[in-house]
């Protein structure tokens, strides 16, 4: 079967470079020398000190700065009994002091564990524990949630910061002490020890931590620069991010991509299109990644200024409700001046920026190639397109994606079966469907692991369902999405109840206190699931009724 593979893969990697937009590079270097992000941060700090590494909310941060911040972060982590290979969590929201923190788990060996703030106690308790977090960084106003968990988890440190910190002249004093430790001794970094545990959602059960490197991570940035048309090293753009930086695409794009370039960052906590306008304007921003919808969002601002985007060069554009067309594309064009295009195709297991689209947008022939357009495997990624039995189906034929790169994770943490069914003779088994145009460029079909994308955070199903049957009340559950016209998908759980005793009401409101928000379904209460002559649930049944349900309610 590798034969096979390799076979397909000289025959598409051919097209694809015979297709090979001019302005994207191919070649991969490290300013610093080597694949590590902790050596980046040290070679511009010490080639470019005073340059601004994070602006946020008109706090600057500089290169020195930044690079002294987190060895004394790494200082602190020593003094309270971290060593190379001890899981430490980041439970922020966007702030400098998540950045300062990751870099400083990196310096000491340490694994970096980012963690949702947005979890309720079942998930929080479930990633900490799953990961074994022996310290957490958290904010003020998630102590009480930490502290109601603790004692279930290996927590033997936690500190708070809170978001504004920086922003204060007196930070709280978890961030005094931490920002008073001495610096810790410079450690040479391994680009390949685990360096992060990143978690995604599964098809069965709770999420799973994806093992990743500073090798995945420095990877992923430098072919991130490329796909976006500029030479790595060059550190003159201005990337603004929003995302949030617990998530790996806000890592890619709100930390790595930026640091290994030695460029500036405009961080923000969240998504406010003014807001966002100000920034781009006050700091003269040229990149941009953010839904189609917050686009729309900027463009429909009453007091807009064109001229405040004017720096604009790169406007990448996320297809996660509405989707990019060439209507929208031709309008941000004429008031703005830049060209928005999908932003790429990945998922965390590899990292996420495995595809880019410049080059692609002249005549509007990537919008017009339906479904969703991926574009070109960045440089050192390849991809295939596969049937049921892992044989390559020709080009324009419909298969399941499987990747090849240097940034796909390593493992499953604690999970051998599931490493060992995703990764096949190192090919990642994505179970997404897509094909292959004659250009050589990925179209995404569609998801066969049941995700569900609400406001373009990837909810599963299993895990929903997991989560639900915790409730004493449930007899059984069954977790499908329906189409909404504001957040693009919604979940709805077909519940039946232990002897009737709840309500839909009642378990609604105990969704919304044990899940994250975008996660609570809406409940229809039913006297069965339908079932199979073989004993498995119909989706296809509960789809349809989830389709014409409005909002939930018992049926």
């Amino acid at each position: 079967m590798s034969d096979a593979l390799e076979a397909a893969l000289a025959e598409i990697t051919a097209v694809q470079i015979a297709n090979w937009p001019e302005e994207v590079g191919r070649e991969i270097v490290y300013p610093a020398g080597r694949a590590t992000m902790v050596d980046h941060l040290r070679h511009w700090a010490a080639t470019r000190p005073a340059s601004v590494a994070i602006s946020f909310y008109g706090h600057d941060i500089t290169y020195a700065e930044y690079n002294d911040a987190s060895d004394r972060f790494a200082g602190w982590l020593s003094s309270v009994g971290v060593e190379p290979g001890d899981r430490v969590g980041v439970h922020l929201a966007n702030c400098p002091q998540f950045l300062i923190a990751m870099l400083g788990i990196l310096k000491t060996g340490a694994v970096h564990v980012p963690v949702n703030p947005m979890f309720k106690a079942f998930e929080l308790r479930h990633e900490l524990v799953d990961a074994d977090v022996t310290v957490l960084l958290t904010s003020p106003d998630q102590l009480d949630l930490v502290d109601g968990i603790r004692a279930d988890t290996s927590l033997r440190v936690v500190a708070t910061t809170a978001i504004d910190d920086l922003l204060r002249p007196d930070p709280g004093r978890d961030w005094a002490d931490v920002m008073a430790a001495p610096r810790a001794p410079i450690r040479p970094a391994d680009p390949d020890a685990l360096a992060a545990l990143n978690y995604t959602g599964g098809t069965t059960g709770m999420p799973k931590g994806c093992e990743h490197t500073q090798r995945h991570m420095a990877y992923t940035a430098a072919t991130a620069t490329l796909a976006s048309g500029q030479q790595i090293g060059e550190p003159d753009s201005v990337p603004l991010n929003f995302l949030p930086v617990f998530w790996i695409a806000g890592e890619d794009f709100g930390i790595l991509k930026s640091l290994i370039n030695g460029q500036r960052v405009v961080l923000l906590t969240r998504w406010d299109a003014a807001v966002v306008v100000d920034a781009i304007r006050d700091n003269r921003v040229t990149d941009l990644v953010a839904t189609v919808d917050n686009y729309l969002e900027i463009l429909e601002l009453a007091d807009l200024d064109p001229a405040a985007l004017a720096s604009l060069t790169s406007t990448l554009a996320v297809s996660f409700v509405t989707r990019l067309s060439p209507d929208i594309r031709a309008r941000w064009r004429t008031e703005v001046g830049t060209v928005l295009r999908e932003a790429s195709y990945g998922m965390t297991e590899t990292h996420t920026a495995d595809t880019f689209t410049l080059g692609f947008q002249h005549d509007d022939r990537d919008l017009r190639a339906d479904p969703v357009f991926c574009g070109l495997p960045v440089p050192g990624t390849e991809i295939l397109v596969v049937d049921d039995c892992g044989i390559p189906v020709e080009v324009g034929g419909t298969g399941q994606i499987i990747v090849r790169s240097p940034s796909i994770m390593t493992r499953y943490l604690d999970n051998p079966e599931a490493t060992a069914s995703s990764i096949v003779d190192g090919w990642l088994q994505t179970g997404d469907l897509g094909r292959f145009d004659e250009w050589g460029a990925l179209h995404y079909l569609a998801r066969t692991k049941e995700m569900i994308k609400i406001n373009g955070m990837s909810v599963f199903p299993s895990e929903v369902e997991t989560l639900m049957r915790l409730h004493d009340g449930i007899a059984a559950v069954s977790v499908v999405p329906r189409p909404d016209a504001a957040k693009g998908q919604v979940p709805v759980a077909f519940v039946v109840t232990v002897d009737g005793g709840h309500d839909r009401t009642e378990l609604e409101a105990w969704a919304r206190e044990n899940l994250a928000t975008y996660k609570v379904p809406e409940i229809v209460i039913v006297d069965a699931l339908p079932m199979t002559a073989t004993g498995k649930i119909r989706k296809g049944d509960l789809l349809e009724r989830a389709a014409a349900t409005v909002s939930g309610g018992a049926e």
